[in-house]
């Protein structure tokens, strides 16, 4: 006779696969460009994408308001203007993925800290860190290649992504607990974004199409294409083999490198042209 407690975790095994598989669709954020990216991600009706971006642009004005009080919300005009240059030439570019990103309300704004450090919320919401300017002593080039690896996460869409697969496991668990009798959790939406923002880290996956989408956006910015490689051999060498925050999920040394080179010289073409317009 198979022992009773053996048939209740078959039955919670079956419930919480049929949780991880309702409510779920595949969805194609961007287009594929140059580069190719042509991944199906899988996205959860548990999660409003409507709220998630409102409640991002909140944590976005909070982060801000910390900052200011205390005072270290652009604080160098001469950096903040470099940044947003910077940035203003890469956001213009962003129709070759997503044409309606190009209506987003982007903000870009510059923070001091030690830490090397950046990111964009979803909806075009871009925060660079001086530590990251500093420390690296980064060109032009360099922080293009950092500003649109940023951007290319949301372009993606990868927090509405990382945040479904939250979503999905503590649906599952909050069934396990109904099973065990041990109750039923809520999902924080403010929470899970805030996670899915500086806490969660996004898969060497999206990484991986974060790197390869932002060489192409810098490279039709007019930004040297290899430099994302120069960026990635300070990085290691300031941390010393250990990858600071921003790459601490990145794939493995040598082969990011070797992609990195791999896709800057499959946009070269865009980057000459962008040369010759005078971008």
């Amino acid at each position: 006779m198979i022992p009773r407690h053996f048939i209740r975790l078959q039955a919670i095994g079956l419930i919480v696969l049929a949780a991880f598989g309702s409510g779920c669709e595949t969805v194609q954020t961007t287009q594929g460009g140059v580069v190719g990216i042509e991944r199906q991600q899988v996205v959860s009706s548990l999660v409003d994408r409507a709220a998630l971006n409102r409640e991002a642009g909140q944590l976005y004005q909070q982060t801000l308001a910390e900052a200011r009080k205390g005072n270290a919300l652009n604080r160098s005009p001469e950096q903040v203007t470099r940044v947003r240059r910077i940035a203003d030439r890469i956001i213009a570019q962003v129709g070759a993925f997503r044409p309606d990103a190009r209506q987003w309300q982007w903000e870009v704004n510059v923070i001091t800290s030690k830490e090397t450090n950046a990111w964009c919320m979803p909806g075009g919401k871009i925060a660079v860190y001086t530590g990251l300017i500093e420390n690296l002593r980064a060109t032009d080039d360099e922080l293009a290649q950092v500003i649109g690896h940023e951007i290319a996460h949301a372009l993606r869409e990868h927090a509405w992504e990382r945040a479904s697969r939250s979503a999905t496991a503590e649906l599952g668990m909050s069934i396990v607990g109904i099973v065990l009798g041990v109750g039923q959790g809520g999902m924080d939406l403010a929470g899970t974004v805030y996670n899915v923002s500086f806490q969660l880290p996004n898969s060497r996956e999206q990484e991986t199409e974060a790197d390869r989408i932002g060489i192409e956006l810098a490279a039709r910015a007019g930004y040297q294409p290899l430099a994302a490689v120069t960026l990635w051999q300070k990085m290691a060498q300031a941390s010393r083999g250990a990858p600071p925050e921003w790459l601490s999920t990145h794939p493995a040394a040598a082969s990011r490198e070797q992609d990195l080179r791999h896709y800057g010289e499959r946009v070269r073409p865009l980057f000459d042209e962008a040369r010759k317009r005078g971008a």
